[in-house]
C-alpha cells in the first residue's frame, strides 16, 4: 500500500474505534442507575466503582484516539478494558441457547477490537495526531 495512505487511514481507524467507545460511555454517564445495575446482575463487586471506571476509559480513552494525544497508552487501556469487559458480559458459554450465537457474535467482534487497539498501540497515532505534533 502506497504511504502516502497510511496517515488518512491511521486517522480514519482511530475515530471509527473511538466511534465504538464514545456513544458507550456516555450511554453510562446518561442511564447511570442503569449501568450500575447491569454489572452488579452480573455478579461484579462494588458496581459503582466498575461503572466509574468504564466512564472513565470509555470517554477518555475516545477522546485519546480522537485528537491522538496519549494514543498507544489510551489504546491498551481500551484494549486491556475490553478483553476483561468481553469474558465477564459476552460469555456465551454461559447462557441459554437461544442467546448464545449473539453473545458469541459480540465476544468475538470485541476481540477482533482488541487486536485493532494492539495494533495502534503498537504504530501509533500516526503523522496527524497531536502526539506527533509534540514530537516535532
Amino acid at each position: 500500500m502506497r504511504t502516502s495512505l497510511q496517515n488518512p487511514l491511521t486517522l480514519i481507524g482511530r475515530l471509527l474505534l473511538a466511534l465504538l467507545f464514545l456513544p458507550a460511555g456516555i450511554s453510562k454517564i446518561a442511564g447511570f442507575a442503569g449501568t450500575v445495575g447491569y454489572i452488579g446482575s452480573k455478579g461484579l463487586p462494588m458496581p459503582a466503582l466498575g461503572a466509574v471506571i468504564a466512564i472513565i476509559v470509555e470517554v477518555g480513552g475516545s477522546l485519546a484516539l480522537i485528537s491522538g494525544l496519549g494514543t498507544r497508552f489510551a489504546a491498551l487501556a481500551l484494549a486491556a478494558f475490553t478483553l476483561v469487559a468481553t469474558f465477564f458480559f459476552h460469555n456465551f458459554w454461559g447462557v441459554p441457547v437461544d442467546q448464545a450465537m449473539m453473545q458469541q457474535l459480540m465476544f468475538y467482534k470485541n476481540i477482533a477490537v482488541v487486536g485493532g487497539l494492539l495494533l495502534l498501540a503498537a504504530h501509533g497515532a500516526g503523522a496527524w495526531s497531536l502526539d506527533a505534533r509534540r514530537q516535532d
